[in-house]
């Protein structure tokens, strides 16, 4: 078994996932990261794990279906025998108006963002029983607000924030800790497939009050601080982190 922490990032290949596996392995956690695409992608990533002197493991695995997930999770175990800390940050959903909503968007979008994570989440707190850990899952203020064409993604990151309380409550006994980060729009590769992609982020960075739009690192630091021993009591919250915004509305 592994000596260091172990931390698996799902969806780290890119994006606020791979800043969270950054973030995570300059505070010395040996990292799995998780893809379901790009393999060039997550070799890049994990070459920059590696030049910070810690050891990693890529996986590729679609995180919506069991299979795959229990198949990620055998790989850990042979590689680290241990996991200290899940981050449930891949995600995915159809962008529709509600009445062009079909069954295969609702599928997909609900399987990728709250089958994976209940799925992830239990066979990480098997390992973590024994000795405590972390878990975190990635929201959005789309789980609280209305916002155009956002319902699948909307709904299923309610349900991310609504796991994360059951999740904290019936895992507390083993010590081990379930928030969520929710964040404001992120310029990110997923923001491409928004269609007024550019009207989201002037309007966001026009109404923040902090001045400018949230960035990978800034939900990067909170998901360290949260599974540090510093937020030892912060338990089945979901911590905002959008720079104020959400306070306008």
């Amino acid at each position: 078994m592994s000596e260091q922490k172990v931390a698996l990032i799902t969806g780290s290949s890119r994006g606020i996932g791979k800043e969270i596996a950054l973030q995570l392995a300059k505070e010395g956690y040996d990292i799995v990261i998780n893809y379901a695409r790009s393999k060039t992608k997550a070799e890049e990533t994990a070459d920059e794990i590696r030049a910070l002197g810690r050891n990693v493991l890529t996986v590729k695995a679609n995180v919506a279906k069991k299979d795959k997930v229990e198949e990620m999770f055998a790989q850990i175990d042979e590689t680290f025998g241990r996991l200290d800390v899940l981050v449930n940050n891949a995600a995915s959903g159809v962008l529709r108006p509600i009445l062009e909503v079909e069954e295969s968007h609702w599928d997909w979008t609900m399987n990728i963002n709250n089958k994976a994570m209940l799925f992830c989440s239990q066979l990480a707190a098997e390992r973590m029983k024994q000795s405590g850990g972390a878990i975190v899952s990635l929201s959005s203020l789309g789980a609280m607000r209305y916002l155009p064409n956002y319902t699948t993604v909307g709904v299923s990151k309610a349900a991310v924030e609504a796991l994360t309380r059951y999740l904290a409550v019936e895992l507390a006994p083993y010590k081990i800790r379930v928030n969520a980060v929710s964040g404001g729009a992120v310029d990110t590769d997923a923001l491409t497939h928004f269609p007024n992609r550019e009207e989201l982020l002037g309007d966001a960075k026009d109404r923040t009050p902090a001045g400018r739009i949230v960035e990978p690192k800034d939900l990067a630091n909170t998901v360290r601080f949260l599974v540090s021993e510093d937020a030892a009591m912060i338990c089945g919250q979901t911590i905002i982190v959008d720079g104020g915004i959400s306070i306008l509305t």
